[in-house]
Order: C-alpha cells, then structure tokens, then sequence
C-alpha cells in the first residue's frame, strides 16, 4: 500500500480550472499536508492531512493506519464507513508514488508515474472537522484494490504479502468520481488500473 508520495507540482495543477494551492506542501508521508479536490468544494484544492481522522479520533495518531484504505471493506471498517457511506469523495493529484521492489532480495524504493507527464487522479475519501480557533482541518486516504498478478503493481512489496494498489481514475471519469450519487455509482469506479500509460524506475533514497 502507499504510504509515500510525491503531490503533484503547483505548476501541474495551474493545468486544471481551479485557482493554485494557496499553501505549500512537499513529498508526502502518514501526516503529510497535500492538495486534494473534495465533492464538498469541487472548486478549490484544500490542504488534508495524508491519514483520515474520523470524528470519534482522539487525536491526529491515527493518520499512522489510515491512509489507505481497503476498497472491500470501506462499509465495514470504523475509520471509514462513514465517509463511506456519505459519499465523502475526493481525488488526490499525485506526481509520483513510491512503493518498495524485492526484487533484488533487498527493498529497493521505486517510483511509480505517469509516462505522459501529467498527475494521477486518485480516488480517496475525506474528512473535515472545526478547530477551537476556528479553521478547517481536512484529510484523506487512499483508496486501494487487489493487485495480484498485476504486471506493474504486482512486483512490489514483500514476496508473501497480498498485492495492492491505490486506486488510479482515468482523466475522463474525474468529474463521474466526484459526482457519485450513491455508493453503487461509486464503488463502479473502483478499479484496477492498466499498466499501460505508467512507467516505474529505481528511486532509492539519497544517502541510502
């Protein structure tokens, strides 16, 4: 599952009608701050923290197993079903995910992008709750599917471990994604992209 990520650019997203972030943000991990567009505001990106808080959250700890989320049991599982169930959608533009390869019988952290250049639309579910001082605190998961078997996604992470990845929405269904009505329409959406369009290299981190 993905639990690193590069946001897509400013300048990737001066593409899109809406008007720039208007906060800054960097390679994301579990607490990160990222850019998402919500069905709440479709027309602004806001600043979610990477891991749902749901309400009940006694504090922001949580994020640490919430930033992804199975899309099997999203109606099941209490930090999700009711952002679920309330058809709280969001995509996340992603310029970059980071997943780790065995391969070479070591990890080895690869990046996983688009070869056309432009983000990824990914499909996730939000939260906001109100601060004390009266600001808006968002934030997000990822949505993931099953990969096994999958000519891309299923080279990556531990040999014995199921193969998942983070759900990927084609440019043309965005707006199908944000407008879903029910969580029939929705869970329509949810599905394994094809490897083709994505390139994945070696990108192990500086120093290590």
């Amino acid at each position: 599952m993905c639990a690193n990520f590069a946001p897509a650019t400013p300048q990737q997203l001066a593409a899109f009608p809406l008007p720039p972030p208007d906060f800054a943000y960097a390679e994301a991990f579990p607490g990160s701050t990222v850019p998402i567009v919500t069905n709440f505001a479709p027309r602004t990106w806001v600043p979610a923290c990477f891991g749902l808080v749901p309400a009940w959250a006694k504090d922001d700890r949580i994020v640490r197993s919430t930033y992804n989320a199975r899309t099997e049991t999203l109606a099941e599982k209490p930090s999700f079903r009711d952002a679920w169930r309330r058809g709280q959608l969001c995509i996340v533009p992603a310029e970059a995910l980071y997943e780790p390869c065995y391969e070479s019988g070591r990890a080895v952290r690869w990046q996983i992008r688009r070869q056309d250049g432009r983000p990824m639309g990914l499909a996730g579910l939000w939260e906001r709750a109100a601060q004390p001082d009266g600001r808006v605190a968002w934030s997000m998961t990822m949505l993931t599917v099953n990969a096994d078997g999958h000519a891309l996604f299923g080279r990556f992470h531990k040999p014995e471990d199921e193969k998942r990845a983070v759900v990927i929405l084609p440019d043309s269904v965005w707006g199908t994604w944000l407008r879903a009505r029910s969580v029939e329409e929705a869970r329509a959406l949810l599905k394994l992209v094809a490897p083709d369009g994505l390139a994945a290299v070696p990108a192990p981190r500086v120093g290590r």
